[in-house]
C-alpha cells in the first residue's frame, strides 16, 4: 500500500446540545487507501451533520504500530485484516470489545461474520466484524503470458525481467504454497515455520533476477501492468479488477493451490472517543447503495450475501472472469498470526531485500 497519508475532511456542522451550540464530533478513521471515498464521506456527513470524518490511510503493519505507540488512542475506528487482531490485542491491548447490539450484523454474510467473530474473540468478547473481503494471487496479461497458473510463474525464466511482487508476508506465504507447503499448518511450530521460511527465502533470492521491480502500492503496480513493463505479478485481486476495465487482457489468476483470502474488518481502538459515531459509520457503509460506491473505490467485495452483485458492472465482470466455484471453494483464508511470527517473517524479507541477484 502507499505510505500512510492523512486526509483531513472537516465541516462546519454544529450540533445543539442542551440548547447550546457545540462543535461537531470527529470520527477518526484508520483505514486502507480507497476505503473512505470522498462521496461516501460526503453522504455520511450530510446524514449526520454533527459528525466530521477525519481519515488516516494506512496498512496492517502501520495500524498496529500506530495503535501500539499510543496505547490504542488517537483513532476511533480501525480496519485491520481479520488475522491481525488476535495476537495484536493479546500483546498490546489496543482494541476494545465491540457492542454488537449497536451493529446490524443481519446484513453480513453469515460465514464471514462467524469466521471473523471466531478469529477475534478473546475471553468471550468479540473485537471485530467483517467489512470487505478479497484475495491475493497472481495477475497476468493474457496476451503476453497466457499460461500462468500460480505463484511459481513469478519465477519462470520465460518471463525474466517482466514479473513483479511486493516484499511483504503475502509473497512468503504464496511461495510456500507454490512449493507444496502449507504455512498455516506450521503456525504452532515455530521451528518448522522457520525451516519453511528458510526454503522460501532461498527461492525468492534466486528469483530476484526474474523481477523487474518490487511494487509497493496499487498505483505502482497498475502503471507497470498497463505499460507492459510487467506481464505477471503477485497482486491483490482488487487491483486486477480495476485494471480489467482498462485492459480486459489483464486478469486475476487464482493460484492452483488456492488464492489467499483476507477479510478487512471494523475494530474499535481502546482509546477511541467516538464509539457512537463509529457504529453509525459501520452501519452506514454496509447499506447496499453505499456498498456499490465503496466497492467501486476499493475493488473488493462487501461481506454481505450479494456482495458480488453489488459491485459496479466492470468490477463484477472482472470477478466473474477470474473465479469459478471451484476457485471460491479453494480459498485459503489467512489464519490468526501467533505472537512473534511477523518478526521472523520480517527477517526473511530483509534477507531477500539485501541479497544480490
Amino acid at each position: 500500500m502507499k505510505n500512510s497519508i492523512k486526509l483531513m475532511l472537516t465541516g462546519t456542522a454544529f450540533a445543539l446540545v442542551a440548547g447550546s451550540a457545540a462543535s461537531a464530533e470527529t470520527l477518526r478513521l484508520l483505514t486502507w487507501g480507497s476505503y473512505a471515498p470522498e462521496e461516501v464521506i460526503r453522504q455520511f456527513e450530510a446524514e449526520y451533520p454533527d459528525i466530521d470524518v477525519e481519515v488516516t490511510f494506512s496498512n496492517n503493519e502501520e495500524m498496529i504500530a500506530k495503535l501500539r505507540a499510543t496505547g490504542g488512542s488517537g483513532y476511533d475506528l480501525a480496519q485491520p485484516s481479520h488475522d491481525r487482531i488476535f495476537a495484536a490485542q493479546l500483546e498490546y491491548n489496543i482494541y476494545k470489545p465491540l457492542d454488537l447490539s449497536q451493529i446490524d450484523t443481519s446484513v453480513m454474510q453469515t460465514n464471514l461474520l462467524d469466521g471473523v467473530k471466531a478469529n477475534t474473540t478473546i475471553e468471550g468478547e468479540v473485537y471485530a466484524v467483517p467489512h470487505q473481503w478479497g484475495t491475493s494471487g497472481v495477475m497476468t496479461n493474457m496476451a503476453e503470458a497466457p499460461d500462468v497458473t500460480g505463484w511459481n510463474d513469478l519465477c519462470d525464466p520465460a518471463y525474466k525481467g517482466r514479473t513483479s511482487m511486493r516484499l511483504r508476508r503475502t509473497i512468503l506465504l504464496g511461495t510456500a504454497f507454490g512449493m507444496g507447503m502449507n504455512p498455516f499448518e506450521l503456525y504452532n511450530d515455530l521451528d518448522a515455520y522457520q525451516g519453511m521460511l528458510d526454503q522460501v527465502t532461498e527461492k525468492l533470492i534466486a528469483c530476484k533476477g526474474n523481477i523487474k521491480t518490487y511494487w509497493t502500492g496499487g498505483d505502482d503496480l497498475q502503471s507497470l501492468m498497463l505499460s507492459g513493463e510487467v506481464v505477471v505479478s503477485e497482486t491483490w485481486d482488487s487491483t486486477a479488477f480495476r485494471l480489467y476495465s482498462e485492459n480486459p487482457e489483464i486478469v486475476f489468476v487464482p493460484p492452483e493451490t488456492g488464492a489467499l483470502a483476507w477479510i478487512d474488518t471494523f475494530a474499535i481502538p481502546r482509546g477511541g472517543e467516538a464509539d457512537d459515531a463509529a457504529y453509525k459509520w459501520i452501519n452506514f457503509v454496509m447499506r447496499p447503495e453505499i456498498i456499490t460506491l465503496m466497492s467501486g473505490s476499493t475493488g473488493a467485495i462487501a461481506a454481505v450475501p450479494n456482495g458480488i452483485e453489488l459491485l459496479p458492472d466492470d468490477k463484477r465482470d472482472a470477478v466473474q472472469a477470474a473465479f469459478d466455484q471451484q476457485d471460491l471453494d479453494n480459498l485459503k483464508f489467512f489464519a490468526n498470526i501467533p505472537p512473534g511470527l511477523e518478526d521472523m517473517e520480517g527477517i526473511a524479507l530483509e534477507r531477500i531485500k539485501a541479497a544480490s541477484e
